[in-house]
């Protein structure tokens, strides 16, 4: 991904699947917009046909959005939350890891965490735009609501008022808010049937020990020249 080989690649196509080991950028586009708010360099697990696996690292470097004055934006009132002016800044994901995984074409994304000591804690599934592949990652957009579901298989809804308040706020229209209930719902029927990934045995992995940390490229708000789904 840069001259200096901090990330590599294994192909310059982006349909092209990366081997276990290769960094890239897990990214999000800002709501209602082309701008990169959200960049995270993660480490490839798996990827082809059936998942895209990657591992967030405890320390890792990322891009994430803060309001124009620096205050953290969930520290801002949800009425103003999204219409205040924001910019960027670099900061560490900090705390254990995420293990986060894509099955292609669909619009959501599986997300485990840990309590120290690997003691798995839950599942998070994340709304999004279907991840569309670049050469040096997967680019996408949040659509706000969430699932969280726990070692015992019970379920439930997060960040409802967000997604509301994002409908308010004309960051969403109604036709896909209705899109991402209906993914919802179809993810819903996914944890109810207990299907992939769940049934897959993602809570005992463990990262290489060999694998560095990835590195944040300077470039990494770059416009891909080409995307693939």
């Amino acid at each position: 991904m840069t001259d200096d080989g901090a990330v590599t690649r294994v192909a310059a196509g982006p349909a092209a699947h990366w081997t276990p080991g290769t960094q890239i950028l897990w990214r999000y586009r800002e709501n209602g917009g082309d701008q990169v708010h959200i960049a995270r360099p993660v480490t490839v697990v798996r990827d082809d046909a059936e998942v895209l696996a990657v591992w967030l690292a405890p320390g890792t470097e990322c891009v994430k959005p803060v309001l124009a004055d620096g205050t953290p934006v969930h520290l801002e009132p949800l009425e103003s939350r999204y219409t205040k002016p924001r910019t960027v800044q670099r900061d560490r994901w900090f705390g254990t890891g995420v293990l986060k995984l894509a099955q292609p074409g669909r619009p959501w994304s599986v997300w485990l965490f840990w309590d120290p000591g690997w003691r798995f804690k839950n599942w998070y599934v994340n709304l999004e735009q279907p991840l569309a592949r670049w050469s040096g990652g997967v680019d996408s957009e949040d659509h706000f609501l969430d699932i969280s579901v726990h070692p015992d298989r019970s379920w439930h809804w997060r960040d409802e008022d967000e997604f509301a308040q994002a409908q308010r706020d004309g960051l969403m229209n109604a036709e896909t808010a209705e899109r991402v209930r209906a993914a919802g719902r179809e993810a819903v029927e996914v944890i109810r049937a207990w299907g992939p990934p769940f049934p897959d045995g993602w809570p005992h992995w463990r990262p290489d020990p060999s694998w560095a940390v990835p590195s944040l490229p300077e470039d990494w708000d770059r416009t891909p020249a080409h995307v693939s789904s």
